[in-house]
């Protein structure tokens, strides 16, 4: 408990207690790189003279957050408090070395900086991929910050390396040129999506938790759920799938709904390990539950040149599936072991829950009314916390204090500067595949080692995308995938909107997956549970989400596209009872087979079940009745079992009974 108290303490404390001078110089930052923010989304025009060019913004928006993330974010635990000197400098360093790309943005863009910048503005290009590199690091940690010097120096050795790595080099200065003044790599994807999409969804975000909506939405389905078997860990995933899909961020959402759902758990009969796990994959699944989906899904819409409420509606259906296989398998989990609901006398009322909260509903409602039917996706996060901050003013216990003021800006300028410092980093990568070539030739390598098989290819890109994960944020994991893997997958006839959610989720696991799990350490440590042993019970939780993403790829309608109504129905059929099946199977119950004397199922009966529920993932018509079969022939054997009061083995647990 001990470590786990320890791990969990690094992932919260992450932020620097500032001193008052600081805080005002960050508070007014914050507001600064937002006004600039929404003047450019709004097209206000309040720089009356000064074109804002695209490249001139960016520069700006990467000055005002690059340089605060020096200022939060200290350069180890001791620094935690104050603002040493050194940082001062590398705060100054930051918004000179940015403003002065910012004030030649006309050159960079006319004169083709990228390629022939004059020296002197080499120089300052050497001191902002320093810079980023460091703020990688504090932001991203040891791992990250490698794996982005790696990437950001590889064009200056590309062709020197065997292939299939190998590629077109450039000398430094010319890779510093191409970084820090092209269009594809610091200022590429990812910093253009921040800058006109992204910003203001992580600005609704924190507002909705600085304004108490996660204790309203824990509130919400403690009153809707709370009271069944295992309602404690019922409301976690409702909570979480609820909160997580507006904040976007697995850790800020176990800090927020798990300070409530854990101990609730623990209390109602749960395991301090199963409740950390619990919590953590119910907060990881918010990370793909749309509308914020990260930033992944945003960056998503970019690559894939299309209105980012696609991506949104075809991710809908994937992770409702996830969420049900979760919930099942809380049932099967608390069936098993006898876990009680939520006393009543506990609850929060369900009317009184609503009276109290009832705006963060009209405003999220708002916020799907602009993106699917006014179809407003820029402005959209804006109205939405116009209107929440408004309508917070109605009832005391959210009305607005200078004190809440200052948190909401602080809180925003907090993860504004991380997203950003870590969005530029990824720019490394991408301007290094892209001027190298590399991102081609990796993926033509891939389809040959695959040898043309799908399901390898698959595999493969799954392999990937979990080791990626381990020392990437899920955004820079995807885009590197997304460049790389993506384009192989999608020459093989693969849907690519499907091909990109696979992506996706197999980024996002590593949230819950050792050796990082990083939403599972700050779990484990409220529920003081056992490290390690939270890590194992997690994978187990998290087994329906490694094998969702194949049954999309593979059946493209459940992310609606390719779309038959009646292939869609089977197909959603096919998907309910496999992850369904799957689910139970995992937490060793089936309702109503072998509930009569509470018999745990034996191994042999999960991994038919487990096969058969995989069967069904493949849409060939052959698989499909082969899965079903099984699961049917199982289940009708073990009904047979629960009524007739005689047990009823497979062949495999014969064998074992009788060598016993």
């Amino acid at each position: 408990m001990a470590i786990a108290d320890d791990v969990a303490a690094k992932v919260v404390v992450r932020h620097r207690q500032l001193e008052p001078f600081w805080q005002a110089v960050f508070v007014a930052m914050t507001l600064v790189g937002v006004f600039i923010a929404v003047n450019q989304i709004f097209n206000l025009r309040f720089f009356v003279g000064i074109t804002l060019l695209e490249n001139r913004y960016l520069y700006v928006l990467l000055g005002v957050f690059l340089s605060m993330a020096f200022v939060i974010f200290p350069a180890h635990a001791g620094a935690a408090r104050g603002v040493p000197w050194y940082d001062a400098v590398l705060f100054l360093a930051a918004l000179v070395s940015t403003f002065f790309f910012a004030y030649n943005a006309e050159n960079i863009v006319m004169q083709a900086w990228e390629f022939n910048a004059p020296e002197y503005a080499v120089y300052f290009g050497i001191v902002l991929w320093l810079l980023l590199i460091e703020a990688a690091r504090r932001t991203g940690g040891w791992m990250f910050m490698a794996i982005i010097v790696a990437f950001s120096l590889y064009p200056v050795v590309a062709g020197h390396l065997p292939d299939p790595i190998s590629g077109y080099d450039l000398a430094f200065t010319d890779t510093i040129r191409y970084h820090t003044m092209g269009v594809e790599a610091v200022l590429g994807i990812p910093m253009r999506v921040f800058g006109t999409l992204f910003v203001g969804f992580l600005i609704f975000g924190v507002a909705l938790q600085v304004t108490g909506g996660g204790h309203f939405f824990t509130n919400l389905a403690l009153a809707m759920l709370g009271r069944f078997r295992g309602g404690a860990a019922k409301v976690a995933i409702f909570a979480s799938a609820l909160f997580g899909s507006m904040s976007g961020s697995a850790i800020s959402n176990v800090l927020s709904t798990g300070q409530v759902t854990i101990p609730t758990m623990i209390r109602t009969g749960f395991k301090p390990e199963s409740a950390a796990a619990i919590e953590a994959n119910a907060s990881s699944g918010g990370t793909v539950m749309p509308p914020v989906m990260a930033a992944t899904a945003f960056v998503m819409a970019s690559i894939l040149g299309v209105p980012y409420v696609d991506v949104a509606i075809a991710a809908t259906i994937p992770i409702l599936l996830y969420f049900i296989s979760l919930f099942l398998q809380l049932d099967g989990y608390a069936a098993k072991n006898d876990v009680k609901g939520v006393p009543v006398d506990e609850l929060p009322r369900m009317g009184r829950t609503l009276r109290e909260g009832w705006f963060y509903l009209i405003a999220f409602g708002l916020l799907i009314y602009f993106l699917i039917v006014a179809r407003m996706e820029v402005v959209a996060p804006f109205y939405a916390t116009a209107l929440l901050l408004a309508l917070a003013m109605i009832r005391k216990e959210t009305r607005w204090t200078w004190s809440r003021i200052v948190e909401l800006i602080m809180s925003t300028g907090k993860l504004l500067a991380e997203i950003v410092a870590i969005l530029a980093a990824v720019g490394f990568l991408i301007g290094s595949l892209s001027v190298t070539g590399l991102a081609g030739t990796l993926s033509s390598d891939l389809v040959r080692a695959a040898g043309d098989s799908v399901l390898m290819l698959l595999v493969m890109g799954a392999i990937a995308c979990f080791i990626l994960g381990m020392g990437m944020t899920i955004t820079a994991a995807y885009i590197f995938l997304a460049i790389t893997m993506a384009p192989a997958l999608i020459r093989q006839g693969l849907d690519p909107m499907a091909v990109h959610l696979f992506i996706l989720y197999w980024a996002s696991l590593s949230n819950v997956t050792p050796p990082v799990g990083l939403a599972v350490i700050a779990a484990s440590g409220i529920a003081g549970a056992r490290l390690m042993s939270a890590m194992m019970e997690s994978v187990r939780f998290a087994t329906v989400k490694y094998a969702l993403p194949f049954f999309f790829v593979y059946a493209p309608v459940l992310v609606l596209q390719q779309f038959d109504a009646f292939t869609f129905v089977k197909v959603l059929i096919s998907a309910l009872i496999g992850v369904s099946v799957l689910a139970y199977a995992l937490q060793g119950y089936l309702p109503f087979a072998g509930a009569v004397r509470n018999t745990p199922l034996g191994l042999a009966v999960r991994v038919a079940l487990v096969v058969g529920a995989m069967l069904l993932v493949f849409p060939e018509i052959i698989t499909t009745v082969i899965g079903l079969g099984m699961v049917f022939v199982v289940y009708g054997l073990l009904l047979l079992d629960s009524r007739s009061g005689w047990r009823v083995m497979l062949p495999a647990e014969r064998a074992s009974h009788a060598t016993a």
